[in-house]
């Protein structure tokens, strides 16, 4: 029932709280592939708190905008709308403090869609200058890095290249090169990670393919490291290398390439040093 003297109001502490919790609730359903009823989730979220429909729902985005911008999947009936209001980044800050599984969930690797083609698509336009968002949200995507998150999910990295071996064989068997889907080597697996590359593939005309695999629960925007060695690589393979930047991995993968030279579709700043003595 709604509290009509809570119209205009700004949410409280324990009213926020609530949400976030029943948006994880309906996040964990989606991830894992359970039924669930959002109209239902809503509605008894609205008995609870006394918000009206509009309210929640906007909220319910509103939670979608700031998980995006962590690089982490959202619900897809809820579209991210950006009010990044401080009192919701801390009650997420509380949520994700308390509970750290979605920062590192691994789904079971996602069947590849038929056909590949439908798995491509653009890769987003580089912008000269990136959005500015507030000094609360700033702090939260640094305590909860996506970039360090994603390179140090050993686990999701693997998924990814192995969703990327069985996209690359469907990909040439459907192509009608099934001999060259009998060459794919995953070579970060079979040699190690000192290649540059992680995937050994080749293109419908026989030539190498060689496929640095980067993954992500997050969006196409989510930014990710590149490595010293995998830029060097990229610079003396132009032709051969390329990136295929595996994105909303848990919710139904999707992937669009970058090549070299990457500084025209890439911004890149280094972030790191090596210290010694």
């Amino acid at each position: 029932m709604v509290d009509d003297t809570k119209t205009g109001t700004d949410w409280q502490t324990d009213e926020l709280d609530a949400i976030v919790v029943n948006y994880f609730v309906m996040l964990d359903a989606e991830l894992s592939g359970r039924t669930y009823n959002k109209s239902r989730h809503s509605e008894a979220l609205r008995e609870r708190i006394g918000r009206t429909h509009g309210s929640v729902e906007y909220k319910h985005q509103n939670i979608s905008a700031v998980l995006n911008k962590l690089g982490l999947p959202w619900i897809p009936g809820y579209k991210p709308q950006s009010n990044y209001q401080k009192a919701l980044i801390d009650a997420l800050d509380r949520y994700l403090s308390r509970d750290e599984a979605i920062l590192v969930a691994v789904p079971a690797s996602p069947p590849v869609a038929s056909p590949t083609s439908q798995v491509f698509v653009d890769a987003p336009t580089l912008i000269p200058s990136h959005e500015d968002i507030p000094e609360h949200l700033c702090r939260l995507v640094r305590k909860f890095d996506c970039v360090e998150r994603d390179h140090r999910n050993r686990r999701l990295g693997k998924a990814g290249e192995a969703f990327v071996m069985e996209f690359e064989r469907r990909r040439l068997t459907e192509c009608n090169r099934p001999d060259l889907a009998q060459r794919i080597r995953w070579v970060s697996e079979q040699d190690g990670d000192g290649a540059g590359f992680d995937v050994l593939s080749y293109g419908q005309n026989g030539l190498r393919q060689l496929i640095e695999v980067k993954t992500t629960n997050g969006s196409a925007e989510t930014p990710f490291y590149l490595s010293r060695n995998e830029i060097e690589v990229a610079g003396e393979y132009p032709t051969e290398w390329s990136i295929y930047r595996v994105h909303l991995f848990a919710n139904g993968p999707r992937v669009f390439t970058v090549r070299p030279p990457l500084d025209r579709s890439l911004h890149l700043r280094p972030e790191t040093w090596r210290a010694s003595f």
